[in-house]
Protein backbone atom coordinates (compact mmCIF):
# COMPACT_ATOMS: atom_id res chain seq x y z
CA UNK A 1 0.00 0.00 0.00
CA UNK A 2 1.17 3.25 -0.70
CA UNK A 3 2.58 5.38 2.15
CA UNK A 4 1.79 9.35 2.76
CA UNK A 5 5.16 10.78 3.65
CA UNK A 6 7.01 13.86 2.90
CA UNK A 7 6.45 17.26 0.75
CA UNK A 8 4.32 17.51 -1.88
CA UNK A 9 4.00 20.33 -4.10
CA UNK A 10 0.25 20.45 -5.66
CA UNK A 11 1.49 21.91 -8.87
CA UNK A 12 0.09 24.94 -11.02
CA UNK A 13 -1.33 24.02 -14.26
CA UNK A 14 0.39 26.67 -17.06
CA UNK A 15 -1.75 28.10 -19.86
CA UNK A 16 -1.47 29.93 -22.58
CA UNK A 17 -3.76 31.18 -24.79
CA UNK A 18 -6.77 29.95 -22.75
CA UNK A 19 -5.26 26.19 -22.90
CA UNK A 20 -3.20 23.93 -21.09
CA UNK A 21 0.71 25.31 -22.09
CA UNK A 22 1.93 21.39 -22.11
CA UNK A 23 5.17 22.77 -23.55
CA UNK A 24 5.59 24.96 -20.46
CA UNK A 25 4.50 22.60 -17.77
CA UNK A 26 7.16 20.45 -19.35
CA UNK A 27 10.01 22.71 -18.12
CA UNK A 28 8.30 23.26 -14.64
CA UNK A 29 7.78 19.32 -14.10
CA UNK A 30 11.42 19.10 -15.01
CA UNK A 31 12.43 21.65 -12.11
CA UNK A 32 9.76 19.60 -9.44
CA UNK A 33 11.15 16.14 -10.39
CA UNK A 34 15.05 16.99 -9.97
CA UNK A 35 14.06 19.02 -6.31
CA UNK A 36 13.98 17.13 -2.64
CA UNK A 37 9.78 16.91 -2.98
CA UNK A 38 8.69 13.33 -2.23
CA UNK A 39 6.33 13.83 -5.18
CA UNK A 40 3.27 15.68 -6.83
CA UNK A 41 -0.24 16.47 -6.86
CA UNK A 42 -1.65 17.14 -10.04
CA UNK A 43 -5.24 18.70 -9.92
CA UNK A 44 -4.81 20.22 -6.32
CA UNK A 45 -6.52 23.16 -5.67
CA UNK A 46 -3.56 25.51 -6.84
CA UNK A 47 -3.89 23.54 -10.12
CA UNK A 48 -7.08 25.36 -10.70
CA UNK A 49 -8.78 21.73 -11.31
CA UNK A 50 -12.29 23.25 -11.22
CA UNK A 51 -11.85 25.57 -13.98
CA UNK A 52 -11.06 22.00 -16.26
CA UNK A 53 -13.14 20.21 -18.04
CA UNK A 54 -13.24 16.02 -18.00
CA UNK A 55 -11.00 15.46 -21.12
CA UNK A 56 -8.77 18.26 -19.72
CA UNK A 57 -8.45 16.56 -16.39
CA UNK A 58 -7.66 12.96 -18.05
CA UNK A 59 -4.92 14.15 -20.39
CA UNK A 60 -3.53 15.95 -17.97
CA UNK A 61 -3.15 13.22 -15.27
CA UNK A 62 -1.62 11.34 -18.26
CA UNK A 63 1.06 13.84 -19.26
CA UNK A 64 2.25 14.18 -15.81
CA UNK A 65 2.24 10.60 -14.70
CA UNK A 66 4.19 10.10 -17.41
CA UNK A 67 6.79 12.43 -17.22
CA UNK A 68 6.99 11.23 -13.49
CA UNK A 69 7.00 7.49 -13.84
CA UNK A 70 10.22 6.29 -12.22
CA UNK A 71 11.29 9.74 -10.58
CA UNK A 72 8.01 11.19 -8.07
CA UNK A 73 5.01 9.53 -7.06
CA UNK A 74 1.75 11.31 -8.66
CA UNK A 75 -1.38 12.37 -6.34
CA UNK A 76 -4.05 12.92 -8.84
CA UNK A 77 -6.84 14.93 -7.70
CA UNK A 78 -10.31 13.77 -8.41
CA UNK A 79 -12.77 15.08 -6.20
CA UNK A 80 -16.41 16.09 -8.27
CA UNK A 81 -19.64 17.03 -6.90
CA UNK A 82 -20.51 13.07 -8.06
CA UNK A 83 -19.99 10.49 -6.89
CA UNK A 84 -20.26 8.74 -10.20
CA UNK A 85 -17.79 11.46 -11.72
CA UNK A 86 -15.28 10.98 -8.85
CA UNK A 87 -15.39 7.67 -10.02
CA UNK A 88 -14.99 7.72 -13.25
CA UNK A 89 -11.64 10.15 -12.39
CA UNK A 90 -10.52 7.75 -10.27
CA UNK A 91 -10.25 5.03 -12.93
CA UNK A 92 -8.51 7.44 -15.41
CA UNK A 93 -5.82 8.48 -12.62
CA UNK A 94 -4.97 4.67 -12.26
CA UNK A 95 -4.67 3.73 -16.22
CA UNK A 96 -2.77 7.27 -16.09
CA UNK A 97 -0.34 6.12 -13.75
CA UNK A 98 -1.08 8.13 -10.56
CA UNK A 99 -0.12 5.97 -6.96
CA UNK A 100 -3.23 7.79 -5.09
CA UNK A 101 -6.25 10.06 -5.38
CA UNK A 102 -6.96 13.46 -3.73
CA UNK A 103 -10.56 13.30 -2.71
CA UNK A 104 -12.39 16.80 -1.87
CA UNK A 105 -15.91 17.35 -0.51
CA UNK A 106 -18.76 17.76 -3.04
CA UNK A 107 -19.79 20.96 -2.15
CA UNK A 108 -22.24 22.92 -4.01
CA UNK A 109 -25.14 21.83 -2.08
CA UNK A 110 -23.78 22.91 1.09
CA UNK A 111 -26.72 22.56 3.51
CA UNK A 112 -27.23 18.51 2.20
CA UNK A 113 -23.31 18.28 3.20
CA UNK A 114 -24.05 16.35 6.62
CA UNK A 115 -21.26 13.91 8.36
CA UNK A 116 -23.77 11.01 7.15
CA UNK A 117 -23.79 12.21 3.37
CA UNK A 118 -19.80 12.68 3.35
CA UNK A 119 -19.62 9.29 5.38
CA UNK A 120 -21.49 7.68 2.59
CA UNK A 121 -19.70 9.26 -0.41
CA UNK A 122 -16.56 8.92 0.80
CA UNK A 123 -17.21 5.24 1.58
CA UNK A 124 -19.00 4.60 -1.80
CA UNK A 125 -16.03 6.33 -3.73
CA UNK A 126 -13.40 4.37 -1.76
CA UNK A 127 -15.31 0.59 -2.52
CA UNK A 128 -14.64 0.98 -6.07
CA UNK A 129 -11.61 2.84 -6.38
CA UNK A 130 -8.95 1.12 -7.86
CA UNK A 131 -6.44 3.54 -6.47
CA UNK A 132 -5.71 4.21 -2.05
CA UNK A 133 -8.07 7.74 -1.27
CA UNK A 134 -6.43 10.30 0.22
CA UNK A 135 -9.67 12.95 2.21
CA UNK A 136 -8.73 16.57 1.13
CA UNK A 137 -10.24 18.83 3.74
CA UNK A 138 -10.42 22.85 2.16
CA UNK A 139 -13.39 24.41 4.12
CA UNK A 140 -11.88 27.91 2.67
CA UNK A 141 -12.83 27.00 -0.70
CA UNK A 142 -15.53 24.56 0.00
CA UNK A 143 -17.28 25.58 2.91
CA UNK A 144 -17.56 22.09 4.43
CA UNK A 145 -15.61 20.48 7.02
CA UNK A 146 -14.13 16.92 6.98
CA UNK A 147 -14.80 16.97 11.55
CA UNK A 148 -12.13 14.87 13.18
CA UNK A 149 -14.73 12.38 14.07
CA UNK A 150 -16.06 12.02 10.61
CA UNK A 151 -12.23 11.51 9.68
CA UNK A 152 -11.41 9.21 11.96
CA UNK A 153 -14.68 6.77 11.29
CA UNK A 154 -13.61 7.35 7.62
CA UNK A 155 -9.97 6.30 8.31
CA UNK A 156 -11.42 2.82 9.50
CA UNK A 157 -11.69 2.08 5.31
CA UNK A 158 -8.82 -0.18 4.35
CA UNK A 159 -8.73 1.93 1.18
CA UNK A 160 -8.60 5.24 2.73
CA UNK A 161 -4.95 5.69 3.67
CA UNK A 162 -5.11 9.42 5.15
CA UNK A 163 -6.46 13.03 5.11
CA UNK A 164 -4.83 16.47 3.56
CA UNK A 165 -6.28 19.40 5.99
CA UNK A 166 -6.05 23.02 4.96
CA UNK A 167 -8.71 23.81 7.68
CA UNK A 168 -5.63 25.33 9.80
CA UNK A 169 -7.76 23.86 12.64
CA UNK A 170 -4.64 22.70 14.70
CA UNK A 171 -6.80 21.09 16.97
CA UNK A 172 -8.55 19.44 14.93
CA UNK A 173 -5.57 18.05 13.39
CA UNK A 174 -4.63 16.79 16.82
CA UNK A 175 -7.64 15.41 17.18
CA UNK A 176 -7.43 13.19 14.08
CA UNK A 177 -3.43 12.10 14.67
CA UNK A 178 -4.62 11.12 18.00
CA UNK A 179 -7.78 9.18 17.17
CA UNK A 180 -7.17 7.52 13.69
CA UNK A 181 -6.04 3.86 13.50
CA UNK A 182 -2.19 3.40 12.88
CA UNK A 183 -1.07 3.30 9.36
CA UNK A 184 -3.92 6.60 8.33
CA UNK A 185 -1.72 9.41 7.87
CA UNK A 186 -2.40 13.35 8.00
CA UNK A 187 -1.30 15.57 6.26
CA UNK A 188 -0.77 19.12 6.65
CA UNK A 189 -2.58 21.26 3.72
CA UNK A 190 -0.45 24.47 3.82
CA UNK A 191 3.58 25.41 4.58
CA UNK A 192 2.11 28.23 7.37
CA UNK A 193 1.27 25.02 10.01
CA UNK A 194 3.84 22.69 8.58
CA UNK A 195 6.00 22.51 11.71
CA UNK A 196 3.36 22.05 14.44
CA UNK A 197 1.64 19.73 12.81
CA UNK A 198 4.76 17.08 12.00
CA UNK A 199 5.12 17.88 15.95
CA UNK A 200 1.56 16.72 16.45
CA UNK A 201 2.64 13.56 14.04
CA UNK A 202 1.77 14.17 10.89
CA UNK A 203 3.82 12.63 8.27
CA UNK A 204 4.01 15.33 5.70
CA UNK A 205 1.96 17.87 3.82
CA UNK A 206 0.82 19.05 0.66
CA UNK A 207 1.86 22.78 0.16
CA UNK A 208 1.18 25.68 -2.31
CA UNK A 209 4.66 27.37 -1.81
CA UNK A 210 6.47 23.81 -2.45
CA UNK A 211 5.89 25.17 -6.05
CA UNK A 212 8.05 27.75 -5.38
CA UNK A 213 10.50 26.52 -2.43
CA UNK A 214 10.51 22.87 -2.80
CA UNK A 215 14.14 22.28 -1.23
CA UNK A 216 13.31 24.67 1.60
CA UNK A 217 9.68 23.04 2.57
CA UNK A 218 11.44 19.64 2.23
CA UNK A 219 14.11 20.97 4.56
CA UNK A 220 12.10 21.68 7.32
CA UNK A 221 10.62 17.86 7.64
CA UNK A 222 14.41 16.81 7.04
CA UNK A 223 15.50 18.82 9.79
CA UNK A 224 12.17 17.67 11.95
CA UNK A 225 12.88 14.13 11.65
CA UNK A 226 16.82 14.92 12.05
CA UNK A 227 15.90 15.87 15.87
CA UNK A 228 17.15 20.03 14.93
CA UNK A 229 14.21 20.93 16.51
CA UNK A 230 15.30 24.41 16.52
CA UNK A 231 16.80 24.80 12.82
CA UNK A 232 13.11 23.36 11.55
CA UNK A 233 11.52 26.18 14.08
CA UNK A 234 13.34 28.80 12.46
CA UNK A 235 12.76 27.94 9.20
CA UNK A 236 9.36 27.56 9.34
CA UNK A 237 8.96 31.39 10.83
CA UNK A 238 10.91 31.94 7.62
CA UNK A 239 8.72 30.53 5.39
CA UNK A 240 5.33 31.79 6.82
CA UNK A 241 5.33 35.67 4.99
CA UNK A 242 5.76 33.76 1.64
CA UNK A 243 2.99 31.04 2.58
CA UNK A 244 0.44 33.89 3.14
CA UNK A 245 1.45 35.38 -0.23
CA UNK A 246 0.41 33.08 -2.36
CA UNK A 247 -2.49 31.39 -0.81
CA UNK A 248 -4.66 33.13 1.52
CA UNK A 249 -3.23 37.17 0.34
CA UNK A 250 -3.24 36.78 -3.35
CA UNK A 251 -4.02 32.89 -4.08
CA UNK A 252 -3.46 31.48 -7.70
CA UNK A 253 -2.04 34.67 -9.20
CA UNK A 254 0.26 35.00 -6.61
CA UNK A 255 1.25 31.44 -7.30
CA UNK A 256 2.05 31.75 -10.56
CA UNK A 257 3.78 35.00 -10.38
CA UNK A 258 6.19 33.79 -7.75
CA UNK A 259 6.67 30.73 -9.92
CA UNK A 260 7.92 33.70 -12.75
CA UNK A 261 10.05 35.17 -10.47
CA UNK A 262 12.07 32.43 -9.83
CA UNK A 263 12.30 31.09 -13.60
CA UNK A 264 9.26 28.95 -13.90
CA UNK A 265 6.71 29.89 -16.10
CA UNK A 266 3.47 31.01 -14.11
CA UNK A 267 1.40 32.55 -16.74
CA UNK A 268 -2.18 33.88 -16.57
CA UNK A 269 -4.73 31.78 -14.07
CA UNK A 270 -7.40 30.62 -16.29
CA UNK A 271 -10.60 33.16 -16.00
CA UNK A 272 -12.35 34.31 -14.03
CA UNK A 273 -9.19 34.66 -12.61
CA UNK A 274 -7.14 37.43 -13.10
CA UNK A 275 -3.40 37.99 -12.86
CA UNK A 276 -1.29 39.68 -10.54
CA UNK A 277 -1.08 43.60 -10.86
CA UNK A 278 2.51 45.17 -10.93
CA UNK A 279 1.87 46.76 -7.51
CA UNK A 280 1.52 43.66 -6.16
CA UNK A 281 4.20 41.64 -7.89
CA UNK A 282 6.26 44.12 -6.07
CA UNK A 283 5.27 42.91 -3.27
CA UNK A 284 5.57 40.24 -3.55
CA UNK A 285 8.98 39.96 -4.69
CA UNK A 286 10.35 41.66 -1.71
CA UNK A 287 8.55 39.29 0.57
CA UNK A 288 10.06 35.98 -1.46
CA UNK A 289 13.46 38.31 -0.94
CA UNK A 290 13.21 38.56 2.73
CA UNK A 291 13.58 34.61 3.04
CA UNK A 292 17.36 34.85 1.65
CA UNK A 293 16.20 32.05 -0.68
CA UNK A 294 15.11 34.23 -3.67
CA UNK A 295 16.43 35.15 -6.37
CA UNK A 296 17.28 31.36 -7.51
CA UNK A 297 19.02 29.87 -10.40
CA UNK A 298 16.70 29.53 -13.88
CA UNK A 299 15.71 26.04 -14.93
Amino acid sequence: MFKLHGIYAPIATPFAGGKIAYDKLEKNLDFWLKSDLEGIVVMGSNGEFVLLSSEEKVELMRFVCTRAKGKKPVIAGTGAESTMETIHLNEKAAEAGAEAVLVVTPNYYKGSMTDPVLARFYTDVANVSPLPLILYNMPRNTGINISAKLAVELAKHQNIIGIKDSSGNIVQIADMIRNAPKGFSVFAGSASFLYVSLVLGATGGTLALANVFPNECARLQKLFEAGKMEEARNLQMVLMDSNNAVTARWGIAGLKAAMEMIGLYGGPPRSPLVPLGETDREALRKILTQTGFFPKPTV
